[in-house]
């Protein structure tokens, strides 16, 4: 019998008391006070959020995070009248589903609990003290006193950067009748074709002794039905049973719960006394084996997988809590699962059973982590040490029978010393003993990676293996300094991992690529939280003249540059055979740390309103089966040869045995292979590839003769007659030396003798160096977006790719889209004019939305009367580069044409300023 508690209830905190709903917390209730203040997120660099200190000197609104409409911080207490009549043979139990520090006084008496934390439930027995008419009081604190307050407030269980640190009880609360002696818990875990259970049945203090007890086990995937003698000591509170090794019949093998399979069955054990049933338990899990294999890669039910992960910051904007009922928990796995991924890793936090459960029934991979986040001292407060091995081990036992969780680490990023280190390793032994169905790590990127792998751990996922990086990248990352390939893996790397190391490594938070921030969004805050770092954009955009329409350009482009840079980062571990995969950094936008808009989802975990957004772009790479062209570059030059291995990742459940086909053909909207006279086509022979391998399946060799005009073309790999299939990009140019025309003055600097074919309608080519010296004021350009946020990476131009005129008529001979693409990389990479006011450019370079600088790698203007075309790219300095080339080809062509007639105008001194003469 339960006695459900949600309703009215009287809040007081803050000096405020008045009625308000449980479940829920002090925001939804409107108790609390203005968010004025946005702390430094994160205590180990001091000045993070200097850049933005001077906004913040005129504008009060906090523009590093989403504001809270309510924030309080200490002690709430929720009280009510219990108005039920509860069974007088019964004992009871108050629980409720999850809380922060939580405390429960009944009638003035106060009652300790019998289980609970941040991440599970909080469970009170309150037999012979609760009875109608009695006052229930909850005490609630988030200021965690004698808890480790800096370590939980900065992990994503409770960060105002994203969950919030609510105050209140969320979930389910209730009273529950329970017998006096009964099953408390029953955790099954499967290994190989056995199961061990562990039964723990509680015993009222004034239980009466039975006789002849026993255990009886049923379960459809059992050999024979179990029953097993149990002798209970009724001075004791609780007996433990452990049975191990109990055979399991031939049919499970159909049956396993694996990777997109949520078969799950039932485990029924009921306790008899004299063959007289007193209490029965049902409990559902899944059989499956979580481990790795002698070459130290990752492995479910034996087989190799690709781990797709997808790091989770409980960012739930409207309520500030995660959701905790299964329909919301399914629909937010299936949106994960629609763009590739297979497994959650939940930053510093660990969601509710409900998240499990969904999970469970989909065949989702779950790693739930300690609501931890030191980098400084961690484990070293006796405080830490006995929080968070109480947390560890309820949620061991809390979530024991869900076959989605696999993996566990003690948190993100944590640093310590030898002492810090040696209790992580304590910790992991407690794990490992409670529980050896799961895998097990010291924390998720810990001291960065700078101090390489930790051996007591089951898996490393980091960032970097000491000074080497195993991901792209980064604010000075290798996607932005090595040219574009097709061949980017981390095998050296890895060899000198392995020299220490023999268990699964993945990447860690890989991608964290930004897009500029849909102002769209506004319209959906409705609860708790509001965007008002999103808000201060808008404004900016406002007061800075920048459509609508010209920043949904800008959102459009920098997200499909984005894309670009998640698929490199996945096909780059993918061609690692040493790697079990990847957990990316993200896919739905992050709200906080300066606002790290980086997710192909919005912070309402909504596809964004763009092409480049869509599941099916991102789930044709973030797949467990894909054909990987090994290209050693992007562009070439008529009469080369495409010559480059082709290798197939198998890490689906079935072995393949086809014949790979491939198609080079002119660039079109669709991915599919075209019968017309353009493709170049052909077939490889037939390579076995078994499930769990890369394996190399042949070469293809295309020559490139024929092509005497720029071309954008598509290279097709594919099985025939399945949904395996990937498209490169590939750019062919005419092997020409561009030379200018006697039409145009091309010059380094405005010099007098362009002031004067300005004065007498002539044609000028600006195009001084692309350094520093030569244009002081300007900004460093790099291929990629913003890493993160500038607000947490202050130390980064903060660029966000180009966005290009891509029908004006100069680019006819240089194909382009309207974003950055792989042909324009040396260019990409130089410096950009920052100009002195907004304008229409052939080629504009995007900022960030922090400092939003007008900034043009390209433009064209009236000038004196006469036509100027300015460049800061270099082109000079770039000749060895066949794109470059065609650019400077294409300019030339364009400038000495009559269709050069800029729009824009500006003044001499305006050029001047641009050149940073002034400066």
């Amino acid at each position: 019998m339960r006695y459900d508690l949600t309703g009215n209830w009287t809040i007081t905190a803050n000096q405020v008391q008045k009625q308000g709903q449980l479940p829920g917390t002090l925001d939804t209730n409107g108790i609390g006070n203005n968010d004025k203040v946005a702390k430094p997120w994160h205590p180990d660099i001091e000045d993070r959020n200097k850049h933005m200190e001077k906004d913040a000197e005129t504008d009060p609104r906090i523009n590093s995070r989403f504001t809270r409409l309510y924030t309080y911080e200490g002690v709430a207490t929720f009280q009510r009248t219990f108005d039920e009549e509860p069974s007088s043979d019964k004992r009871l139990f108050i629980i409720a589903e999850r809380a922060r520090a939580l405390y429960l006084n009944i009638d003035g008496t106060d009652i300790p609990s019998a289980s609970g934390c941040l991440s599970t439930p909080y469970v009170f027995e309150v037999t012979g003290i609760l009875h109608k008419g009695s006052t229930i009081t909850f005490t609630c604190d988030n200021s965690y006193q004698g808890l480790p307050y800096k370590d939980i407030v900065f992990s994503s269980a409770a960060t105002d950067e994203t969950q919030t640190n609510w105050n209140g009880i969320i979930g389910d609360i209730y009273v529950e009748e329970r017998d006096n002696i009964f099953l408390s818990d029953i955790m099954v875990y499967p290994h190989g074709n056995k199961l061990d259970v562990r039964i723990v049945i509680d015993v009222a203090e004034n239980a009466v002794s039975a006789s002849n007890m026993s255990l009886v086990l049923s379960c459809p995937y059992l050999a024979d039905t179990i029953e097993s003698a149990v002798d209970i000591d009724p001075s004791d509170d609780c007996t433990v049973i452990e049975l191990t090794d109990l055979e399991l019949s031939d049919n499970y093998r159909d049956n396993l719960w694996d990777e997109g399979k949520g078969n799950l069955c039932d485990l029924t054990v009921s306790l008899l006394s004299d063959t007289k049933e007193i209490t029965r338990k049902n409990v559902r899990f899944g059989i499956r084996d979580f481990s790795y294999d002698s070459e130290g890669r990752l492995t479910i039910n034996d087989r190799r997988f690709f781990l797709r992960s997808e790091a989770n910051c409980a960012v739930f904007p409207e309520t500030g809590f995660p959701p905790m009922d299964k329909e919301s928990w399914t629909n937010i796995l299936k949106t994960y699962a629609s763009y590739g991924v297979n497994c959650m890793r939940f930053h510093s936090w660990c969601p509710p059973e409900a998240a499990f459960s969904a999970a469970d029934e989909l065949g989702m991979m779950m790693q739930p982590e300690l609501s931890h986040w030191n980098p400084r001292d961690a484990f070293k407060s006796s405080e830490s040490k006995d929080y968070y091995q109480t947390e560890l081990l309820e949620i061991l036992w809390t979530y024991a029978n869900h076959p989605s969780f696999v993996m566990l680490s003690l948190g993100n990023e944590l640093i310590t010393d030898e002492e810090g280190v040696d209790y992580m390793h304590e910790l992991l032994s407690i794990a490992k003993r409670t529980d050896n169905t799961r895998l097990f790590a010291w924390g998720s990127n810990n001291f960065y990676g700078a101090n390489g792998v930790d051996k007591e751990s089951d898996f490393y996922t980091s960032a970097r293996f000491k000074d080497k990086h195993i991901r792209l990248s980064g604010v000075r990352g290798l996607f932005n300094k090595t040219y574009p390939n097709a061949k980017n893996n981390f095998s050296e790397i890895m060899k000198d991992l392995r020299k220490d190391y023999d268990k699964p490594v993945f990447g860690f938070e890989v991608g964290q690529y930004e897009v500029s921030p849909d102002i769209d969004e506004i319209d959906e805050f409705k609860g708790v939280t509001k965007p008002d770092n999103y808000s201060i954009v808008k404004d900016k955009l406002k007061a800075l003249g920048i459509s609508d329409k010209e920043w949904k350009k800008r959102i459009a482009a920098t997200g499909a540059l984005a894309l670009i840079g998640y698929r490199e980062e996945v096909e780059a571990v993918m061609r690692t055979p040493e790697m079990s995969g990847l957990s990316l950094l993200g896919l739905q936008d992050f709200p906080g740390q300066g606002t790290a808009l980086v997710g192909m989802l919005n912070s309402h975990l909504e596809a964004k309103a763009f092409p480049f957004a869509e599941p099916s772009r991102f789930n044709s790479f973030f797949t467990s089966k894909a054909l990987l062209v090994l290209l050693d570059r992007y562009t070439y030059v008529a009469g080369d040869v495409i010559k480059a291995d082709v290798l197939f990742a198998n890490y689906s459940q079935d072995d393949f045995f086809l014949p790979v086909k491939y198609a080079l053909c002119e660039h079109s909207d669709s991915s599919a292979a075209t019968s017309d006279n353009t493709c170049k086509s052909g077939t490889l022979d037939e390579v076995h590839c078994p499930a769990g391998t890369l394996t190399n399946v042949g070469t293809i060799e295309i020559p490139l003769a024929d092509y005497t005009s720029p071309k954008r073309l598509d290279l097709v790999v594919y099985y025939e007659n399945t949904d395996i299939r990937n498209t490169y990009p590939v750019w062919v140019y005419p092997d020409d030396k561009p030379v200018c025309p006697d039409t145009i003055y091309e010059t380094e600097v405005l010099d007098e003798k362009a002031i004067k074919i300005l004065e007498g309608g002539g044609k000028v080519f600006l195009a001084p160096h692309s350094t520093e010296e030569a244009l002081p004021h300007s900004a460093k350009a790099q291929f990629s977006t913003d890493f993160w946020s500038v607000g947490t990476f202050p130390n980064q131009e903060g660029t966000m790719g180009q966005l290009i005129l891509k029908d004006h008529p100069l680019f006819k001979t240089f194909p382009t889209e309207e974003f950055t693409n792989y042909q324009w990389w040396p260019m990409a990479s130089q410096r950009a004019f920052i100009l002195p006011r907004y304008m229409d450019t052939l080629v504009t370079e995007m900022d960030s939305y922090a400092t939003l600088r007008p900034m043009s790698q390209l433009f064209e203007v009236k000038c004196l009367g006469g036509k100027l075309m300015a460049s800061s790219m270099g082109l000079w300095d770039l000749q060895e580069y066949p794109e470059a080339r065609a650019l400077l080809h294409s300019i030339y062509s364009y400038m000495d044409s009559d269709e050069f007639n800029p729009v824009s105008e500006m003044t001499a001194d305006d050029i001047d300023t641009t050149l940073g003469r002034f400066f």
